[in-house]
C-alpha cells in the first residue's frame, strides 16, 4: 500500500510543479488539509476542515450568476403514492394528484396534507389519474380540470371539470368535457397533462398509446394484420385520432369547449380531428405554455432503437420541443433534428426507403386520417443515451424528458421568492432519471442559444412536474425512487430565493425515527446553517399540533402510524426556512447481536474466529432463522465494506460486489430493483429465468450492451453501448448470485479459521454481516436492522490514523509514507479498537531527539495501558528504522486508542513512526 501512497504523492508533486499550483492546494484528502513542507518531501495534516468561505460577491456580480446559497429548498410534504401532477392555487395550497386515483391538498398554513377525494380509476399500465389544472379564473369560478382514465368496461381517458369547494371536491360537479378512446391491452404512453395559455385556452398532451413489443430495434410502424395496436401510424401519425398529439381547446362555462381559431386541422374535416394542435409525438409527457407569447414547450420521451443517425450514434433521442405555431412532429417516421428512421417491414424483416420531412406520407391500411401530413418540424433539443454532442451538459444513461415553465421576472412583481432577474426570459428543463434541471437560454426570437445546470448541488428524485406559485417560489414534485409504488422519498419541495438577508437552512436529526408505541424521539435543528454567518438562529417544532421551541426537543409519541415533524428555523432578519421529517409508531426495528470471544478489530494468519448471530423483535414472538442472512468473507479491497454498509448491501457472496455496484451507480436502478416491482424486471425474477440457463451469461451481457425488447413485455432495454463487457459482465454475475442458495450465506453460529487473507497483502478485510427484516407491525412496513463485524490486518499504518496533530512525511525512494513532526504532548489516535487477545505492539521507528511512546484507553488522558521509551539518536549519527516491542495490559472491550508522545524536557521532533503491529502472541 506504501508502495502506491507514496507513488501518488509523487505523481501529484509533478504535475503540481508543472502546473504551478500553490503548495497549500497540492493534496485533497477527506478530512485531512494538506500543504507542503519541504524536509523529506513531508506533507503536513491537520485533522478539522476550513471553514467554507462565504461567496465572492463581487465576482457572482461580475458574472451575473445567481448565488447558490440564495436558494433555499424546503420539503413541504413527502411519502406519496405515485404523484403525477399538482396545481397550485391563487392562496398557494397546491393540489396533488397520484396516478392509483387519489387527490391531496397541501395546506400552506396547517403544513399538512390530507386525501379530499379519491377517483375511481383504471391503473393498469401507465393508465391512472394521470392530470391536473385549475381554470385561470379560479378564484372566482371554483373550477378544477383533470384527466383520468375511467374504471371498468369502457376503454376511454376522460377530461372532466368539477368544482372545489373549500378544500372538498365536489363530486356530483363533474361536467365531462372530452373522452378520447384507447387501448388497454398493450402498454403504453398515456401522457395526460393539463395546462392553459394566457388566453384561456386548455392544452392536454396525450400519449401514442400503441404497443411498442418487438420492434425489433425500429420504430412500431407494424402494418401486419392483427398488429393493428403496433402501428404508431393508428395514432400519433393519423390526423383522426387525439393519441400522440397535445390538443388545444376553449372550454365554455356549460362544460363543453369550443375550437379556437389556429389549430392545426379547421373543424369540417372528416379526416382531421380540430382539437389537434401538435402531434407526431410518442409520449409528450410534461409541457408548458410561455405566458408572454403562447409559445408551447413540452418533452418528448424517446424510443430505444437500433438505427444509427446523421450523428453516428443510435436514434434512441429524447426531445425538448418548441411550438410556435401547430405542427406535426415526426414521430414515428423522425426523431431529433428530423433525421428519418427507414421504413422496416416487420413481414419481410427488411429495410425500406426513408420518408422525406418535407413531404410525409402516411400510406399505413391502420391510418385513418389524411394520408399528406403537415411537414415534419425538427426538435429544439435532442440527447440519446450516450453522451450528446451537440448538448454536453445533458448526461448520458436512461432518460424521460420534461419541460417546465419559462420564467418572467415581471409577473410577479411584489412575490417573496422571486427568482433573481437573471433567469428572465430562460425555459426551465428537467429530467426524470437523471434528475437534473437546466435553464435554458433563448434569443429575442425564441430561438434556442445555451443551457446552464440549475440548482446542480441539489438532489431530486424524479422530478415529474415543476410549477413556479403566486410567491414567486418553484414548486417541484418528486416520484420518488422506485416505479409503480408509494415511496418515502416521493415528495412536494419549494425552492425559494432570497435577495439581501439570506434564509436559514433547516435541518432536522432524529435520534431513531422508528419505535413501538410509546414512542420517545429527540429531535435536532443544530445542524441547520444561515450563510450569513452573524445572524442569530430561533428554532419552532410543530409536532402533533403541539409547538415547541429551541434547538433541542425531546417528545414521546403516543399515536400508532406515521407522524409528520416540522421545524422552521429563523433569523433574527426575518429569514425563515423550514424542514420536514417523518417519524413512525409502532414499529421498533429489530435488534441484532453479533457475540464472539475472538477479537473484533484483527485477524492473524490461522487464528480461530467463532460468531453467535442473535435476533430480537419487540413485535415479533418468534424470528424465523430462514429470515437472517449471515455472510462472511474476506475483501481484498477493505474499502468494499463501506460500498455494503453505506448503500445497506447484503449480497450472498463478497465476489459479487463490483456488479452490485454498477447497477447502484448506473441508470439501472431507474428501471429495476433487487424485489421490488418497477417498470422492469426484478432482479431476482431476472436471476429466477436464466441463473441455470446454458449461455445466459453471454446472453444477458450482450442484453445490457446492446438493449432490447420482448423478453418482459412492452419495455424496451436501455442499451448501454459504452460499458466494458467485462463490466457487464459482472452486473449479470450478480444478479444471478441473488437466487444461489449456497452464495456465502452461513449459519446463525460457527467457528472460523482465517486463512483467506494469506498471501494477498495486508489491505484486505474480513467481513462478517448479518441482517434481519421484520415483518412489519401496526401498518408501518418492515424494518431491516444489522450488526457487522469487521477484520483488519494488525499491521497498522501509522499515517492511517484517525485524528492526530503530527505530519506526513514521504520518502520517495523508499516508497514510504510515516508519522513525524511528532513533539512532546502530540498523538493519534484510532478508533474503536479491541485489544482482547492482543499481547504485545512492536512499532517501526526512526529516532530522533527520543521520547516515550504512551497507550491511553478510552481518551487522551485514560487508563495507561503500555509504554516505551525511544532512545535518542547519538548526535552526528544517521537516524535508521529500527523496530522496538512494548508489552501491553490485558483490556477488554472495543475502545478508541490513543497514541501519545511526551518528552519530559518538552523537545520536538522526538522520532518518527512507520506502523504499529498488534500482536496475539510474544513478539
Amino acid at each position: 500500500m506504501k508502495k502506491y501512497t507514496l507513488l501518488f504523492f509523487t505523481l501529484l508533486i509533478i504535475v503540481s510543479c508543472v502546473l504551478g499550483m500553490k503548495s497549500g492546494k497540492l493534496l485533497n484528502f477527506p478530512n485531512r488539509n494538506t500543504g507542503l513542507i519541504t524536509e523529506d518531501s513531508v506533507l503536513s495534516f491537520t485533522k478539522n476542515k476550513p471553514e467554507s468561505k462565504p461567496a465572492d460577491n463581487n465576482r457572482t456580480k461580475a458574472i451575473n450568476i445567481p448565488d447558490s446559497s440564495r436558494f433555499t429548498r424546503i420539503v413541504l410534504v413527502q411519502g406519496f403514492d405515485e404523484p403525477l401532477g399538482m396545481a397550485i392555487l391563487p392562496n398557494n395550497d397546491v393540489l396533488l394528484a397520484e396516478r392509483k386515483g387519489s387527490v391531496k391538498i397541501y395546506n400552506r398554513e396547517t403544513k399538512q396534507v390530507k386525501t379530499i377525494t379519491n377517483f375511481n380509476v383504471f391503473s393498469g399500465i401507465e393508465d391512472g389519474l394521470l392530470g391536473i389544472a385549475i381554470d385561470p379564473d379560479f378564484s372566482k369560478n371554483r373550477w378544477v380540470y383533470f384527466y383520468y382514465a375511467v374504471a371498468g368496461d369502457r376503454p376511454v381517458n376522460r377530461l372532466s371539470r368539477f368544482e372545489l369547494l373549500g378544500d372538498a371536491l365536489v363530486q356530483n360537479s363533474e361536467k365531462v368535457l372530452l373522452e378520447i378512446p384507447t387501448q388497454r391491452k398493450y402498454c403504453c404512453h398515456s401522457a395526460g397533462y393539463i395546462s392553459f395559455d394566457s388566453n384561456g385556452l386548455l392544452y392536454l398532451s396525450t400519449g401514442d398509446n400503441t404497443n411498442a413489443e418487438e420492434t425489433e430495434g425500429y420504430t412500431p410502424v407494424d402494418e401486419r394484420s392483427g398488429r393493428e395496436l403496433a402501428d404508431d401510424q393508428a395514432t400519433a401519425a393519423n390526423t383522426n385520432d387525439l393519441r400522440g398529439k397535445i390538443l388545444r381547446i376553449k372550454p365554455l362555462d356549460n362544460g363543453d369547449y369550443a375550437i379556437p381559431e389556429g389549430n392545426l386541422f379547421p373543424p369540417g374535416n372528416p379526416k382531421a380531428r380540430p382539437e389537434i394542435y401538435i402531434m407526431g409525438s410518442r409520449n409528450p409527457y410534461r409541457f408548458s405554455v410561455d405566458r408572454k407569447n403562447n409559445y408551447l414547450y413540452w418533452g418528448d420521451v424517446g424510443p430505444d432503437t437500433k438505427v444509427i443517425g446523421d450523428e453516428g450514434e443510435l436514434m434512441s433521442y429524447d426531445e425538448i420541443n418548441q411550438a410556435r405555431k401547430p405542427g406535426f412532429y415526426g414521430w414515428p417516421y423522425f426523431l431529433g433534428n428530423n433525421q428519418a428512421f427507414p421504413k422496416y417491414d416487420f413481414e419481410t424483416k427488411t429495410l425500406g426507403p426513408k420518408k422525406d420531412p418535407a413531404n410525409p406520407i402516411n400510406d399505413s391500411p391502420n391510418n385513418t386520417g389524411e394520408r399528406v401530413l403537415p411537414p415534419a418540424q425538427a426538435a429544439m433539443i435532442w440527447f440519446g443515451k450516450k453522451n450528446s454532442k451537440n448538448f454536453p451538459l445533458l448526461g448520458n444513461g436512461g432518460a424521460s424528458a420534461m419541460a417546465g415553465p419559462v420564467y418572467y421576472a415581471d409577473l410577479f412583481p411584489n412575490a417573496s421568492y422571486k427568482l433573481p432577474n437573471y433567469y428572465n426570459g430562460k425555459l426551465f428543463i428537467y429530467e426524470w432519471i437523471r434528475g437534473w434541471i437546466m435553464a435554458v437560454s433563448l434569443d429575442k426570437n425564441g430561438n434556442y442559444l445555451s443551457m446552464e445546470p440549475f440548482l446542480e448541488h441539489m438532489n431530486f428524485k424524479a422530478p415529474v412536474d415543476m410549477q413556479f406559485g403566486n410567491d414567486g417560489a418553484l414548486y417541484v414534485l418528486e416520484y420518488g425512487t422506485n416505479w409503480f409504488s408509494k415511496n418515502m422519498d416521493a415528495k412536494l419541495v419549494r425552492i425559494e430565493y432570497q435577495e439581501g438577508n439570506r434564509n436559514p437552512v433547516a435541518e432536522i436529526q432524529t435520534d431513531k425515527q422508528y419505535g413501538a408505541s410509546p414512542f420517545s424521539v429527540q429531535f435536532s435543528g443544530k445542524k441547520s446553517i444561515d450563510h450569513d454567518r452573524e445572524d442569530k438562529l430561533f428554532y419552532t417544532w410543530h409536532i402533533d399540533n403541539k409547538e415547541f421551541k429551541g434547538p433541542i426537543v425531546n417528545y414521546t409519541f403516543t399515536k400508532v402510524g406515521a407522524h409528520t415533524v416540522s421545524l422552521t428555523v429563523t433569523d433574527n432578519k426575518g429569514g425563515r426556512g423550514i424542514a420536514n421529517t417523518q417519524v413512525f409508531a409502532g414499529n421498533t426495528p429489530p435488534e441484532v447481536q453479533i457475540s464472539t470471544s475472538a477479537n473484533r478489530s484483527f485477524y492473524w494468519d490461522n487464528s480461530l474466529f467463532d460468531y453467535n448471530v442473535m435476533v430480537k423483535d419487540k413485535e415479533e414472538t418468534a424470528i424465523k432463522s430462514e429470515s437472517i442472512k449471515v455472510t462472511f468473507g474476506y475483501l481484498p479491497r477493505g474499502k468494499d465494506v463501506a460500498v455494503i454498509l453505506t448503500q445497506n448491501q447484503d449480497a450472498g457472496n463478497f465476489n459479487y460486489l463490483k456488479g452490485q455496484q454498477l447497477t447502484a451507480t448506473l441508470d439501472c436502478k431507474s428501471c429495476h430493483s433487487v424485489d421490488k416491482a418497477s417498470v422492469g424486471p426484478t432482479y431476482l425474477a431476472i436471476s429466477e429465468r436464466y441463473s441455470q440457463k446454458q449461455g445466459a451469461l453471454s446472453y444477458l451481457t450482450g442484453k445490457i450492451i446492446q438493449g432490447g425488447s420482448g423478453e418482459w413485455g412492452e419495455r424496451a432495454m436501455i442499451p448501454h453501448p459504452e460499458l466494458p463487457e467485462s463490466d457487464a459482465e459482472e452486473i449479470v454475475k450478480y444478479i444471478f448470485s441473488l437466487t444461489d442458495k449456497a452464495g456465502g450465506k452461513r449459519s446463525l453460529k460457527d467457528e472460523i479459521v482465517l486463512k483467506e487473507h494469506i498471501g494477498k497483502g495486508i489491505d484486505g478485510l474480513y467481513l462478517l454481516n448479518a441482517t434481519y427484516t421484520d415483518r412489519g407491525a401496526n401498518g408501518i412496513e418492515p424494518l431491516q436492522s444489522r450488526d457487522y463485524i469487521t477484520l483488519r490486518n494488525p499491521f497498522v499504518q501509522a499515517e492511517d490514523f484517525d485524528e492526530g496533530n503530527v505530519r506526513l512525511g514521504t520518502i520517495t525512494t523508499d516508497f514510504l509514507t510515516y508519522a513525524t513532526s511528532i513533539n512532546h504532548n502530540s498523538f493519534i489516535r484510532f478508533n474503536f479498537i479491541d485489544l482482547r487477545n492482543v499481547k504485545q505492539l512492536k512499532y517501526r521507528v526512526r529516532a530522533q531527539s527520543g521520547g516515550v511512546i504512551e497507550v491511553h484507553h478510552g481518551n487522551k488522558n485514560g487508563p495507561l495501558i503500555s509504554s516505551i521509551k525511544i532512545p535518542a539518536r547519538i548526535t552526528g549519527s544517521q537516524a535508521h528504522w529500527t523496530e522496538i516491542v512494548a508489552d501491553l495490559k490485558e483490556t477488554r472491550g472495543v475502545q478508541d486508542l490513543y497514541f501519545v508522545f511526551t518528552d519530559e524536557t518538552g523537545k520536538k521532533n522526538l522520532f518518527d513512526i512507520d506502523w504499529i503491529y498488534f500482536g496475539n502472541d510474544t513478539l
